[in-house]
């Protein structure tokens, strides 16, 4: 992560703020990283598919698609062993229960340490799904999450010029223990399909989780002691997300035209109750400091008490309709007008001392343009435009309700499928632009000042080429100049215009070659990733604290005993490469992983 919060999605390396999972937005709350036992698809909506798609963020939305129950018995199960004493068990069996009510379970078990001292974590998932069918035309399906984990928060190590770089070294405490983490998700799905191809889809989910622990946290580095001061924080967050949609497709003809038409709705409530308890070096004093190169753990009973820090709950509520018409122009012509009216509607009240209210409220409209042209049979060319806007959490140093985040992207593009090259891609320019993103603040006390404007621009190209019938290339290269766009102040640093976005290489990417071949009497499938990512900046609000460019090599293997069992094994930074991933600022750094090996084996029935 990065002080300023951003997500540009185009050659974007930080996680998403928000996604969909079955057409739900799924970014709130705190839930982990999502667990891939249950993922059918994930569908990366960009190029002409952005531009014909009525929601999300400008310049791609992410959907995630869960496997679905199905009316004829199958299922898996898959062990998994790898460096660090990682072990993870998971299973997927579906069947039917009458003719017409199927039912699917998915789960998943992981234990593993870490190449970082004293770090750890443990998770339980777990996915019961059933689809009733009503009739030829009517399904409703019902979808529960339940996740269970607990792990130690890890900030990284502290990155000091001229020190030893230390992949290993944990600056927290062992005996803070982990930070636990749970989840409670369902959703219900009903979809009618009509005659000539109109559908309805409508559903509603409810989701509650809750972050709870403690963990001390690097602060910054004390020269005259080398030593790291730090923090130690108790954090009980929970959340409680409502949402409801519905969307109703169809095509009709008009003066000689089709309208693909689109018309949905959606509706959200989401609480976030926070309490953090914190206690602090003073003033770099080092009363709670640990040593730079050979860290001292104390003992947990002499570890420090917390104080108050933030104890306040933050109700969002949103409304929102849209409307979307994709028009068949000609044969080599489509165009699509959108449009998107949303209501928010935000209430922080902050519990310490005395007792105070936020209130605020915003409407938008926010439309939506795209264009295609098909050139041949093999390629299509599209150009789009689109906006956004979305609630920003929380409040400024003054105690005041952030101005909503809002901003808008121009693409254009060309998107080819040539079977008879067999060669596949996308190559896309792009232009977006944000306002009021959320910067956090050096001390990583939770407080937040929106910094005006920021920009990315740049280039993204994505090439599959079958090599030979037994041998498949993938390309994938991303220009991005992400920067800040005026001159701006934050926590007292002057940062110019032009000033890089953390966590945003300009240059990026990967080279896939995977090749399929009989093995003895097998067949399997083995081939290597290859990875670049460029320098970046390291924090927003220092602009010569960078993180270099690093290269990485992993190989895969895959081969298939019989229709049922397969084997499959991995080897990740082969070279055993120095590396950092990301960074919040000098104090959180994180490294990456060095050489990492994992097998696993699959039984499928």
């Amino acid at each position: 992560m990065g002080h300023v919060r951003h997500s540009w999605f185009c050659g974007d390396e930080n996680s998403p703020s928000g996604y969909l999972i079955n057409g739900f937005n799924a970014g709130r709350g705190y839930s982990g990283n999502r667990d891939m036992s249950n993922v059918e698809m994930i569908e990366v909506l960009k190029g002409p598919s952005s531009a014909l798609y009525g929601r999300g963020e400008p310049g791609g939305t992410i959907n995630i698609t869960t496997k679905k129950p199905q009316f004829e018995e199958a299922g898996s199960f898959k062990l998994t062993g790898g460096s660090f004493n990682t072990y993870r068990a998971e299973g997927d069996y579906t069947n039917a229960i009458t003719d017409n009510l199927a039912f699917r379970i998915n789960g998943a078990h992981e234990d593993a340490e870490s190449y970082r001292d004293h770090v750890y974590n443990k998770k339980t998932v777990l996915t019961p799904s059933f689809l009733y069918e009503l009739s030829r035309d009517t399904k409703v399906s019902y979808e529960l999450e339940l996740v269970d984990q607990e792990a130690v928060m890890d900030r990284g190590i502290v990155a000091v010029e001229g020190k030893e770089f230390n992949r290993n070294r944990f600056y927290g405490e062992p005996g803070d223990g982990p930070v636990k983490i749970k989840a409670l998700g369902h959703q219900v799905q009903v979809q009618h399909d009509f005659e000539n191809d109109w559908a309805l889809t409508a559903g509603a989910s409810y989701r509650t989780s809750q972050f709870q622990g403690t963990a001390t946290e690097a602060t910054g580095y004390i020269a005259e002691t080398n030593q790291v001061s730090r923090q130690r924080r108790y954090r009980d967050f929970n959340t409680e997300d409502l949402s409801l949609r519905f969307e109703f497709s169809g095509s009709v003809e008009t003066l000689g035209l089709t309208h693909n038409l689109l018309v949905g709705g959606d509706a959200y409530e989401y609480e976030l109750d926070r309490v953090v308890l914190r206690y602090r070096d003073n003033a770099n004093k080092g009363d709670y400091a640990i040593d730079f190169d050979k860290p001292v753990y104390r003992d947990p009973k002499d570890l420090p008490a917390m104080g108050d820090n933030i104890n306040d709950v933050e109700l969002q509520k949103g409304q929102g309709v849209y409307f979307q018409d994709q028009i068949d122009l000609s044969d080599k012509w489509k165009a699509m007008f959108g449009m998107r009216y949303d209501n928010f509607s935000q209430e922080i009240t902050n519990r310490l001392g005395d007792t105070n209210t936020v209130k605020s409220s915003y409407s938008f409209f926010n439309p939506r343009f795209g264009l295609v042209y098909e050139l041949s049979n093999d390629a299509r060319v599209y150009a789009s435009y689109s906006e956004g806007a979305r609630p920003n959490a929380g409040v400024d140093t003054k105690g005041n309700a952030h101005d909503p985040e809002q901003s808008h992207s121009y693409e254009l593009g060309i998107k080819w499928d040539s079977q008879a090259l067999g060669l596949r891609g996308t190559a896309a320019i792009f232009d977006t632009k944000k306002f009021n993103i959320l910067a956090s603040a050096p001390s990583g006390d939770g407080s937040t000042e929106a910094i005006g404007e920021a920009t990315s621009k740049g280039f993204e190209l994505d090439l599959a080429y079958d090599l030979t019938e037994d041998t498949l290339v993938s390309l994938a290269y991303a220009y991005i100049d992400a920067q800040n766009a005026k001159d701006i102040k934050l926590w007292g640093a002057p940062i110019k215009k032009g000033a890089g976005l953390a966590n945003v290489p300009k240059h990026s990417g990967s080279l896939i070659v995977r090749h399929f071949a009989e093995i003895g009497n097998y067949e399997g499938n083995a081939g290597f990733i290859a990875k670049y990512v460029g320098e970046q900046v390291g924090d927003f609000t220092d602009q010569d604290f960078k993180l270099p460019s690093y290269q990485l090599l992993n190989l895969f293997a895959n081969v298939s005993l019989n229709d049922s069992l397969e084997l499959s094994f991995n080897i990740e930074n082969l070279f055993n490469e120095e590396y950092y991933i990301n960074s919040y600022q000098r104090a959180w750094t994180m490294p990456g992983a060095p050489r990492t090996f994992k097998a696993s084996v699959k039984y499928t029935f």
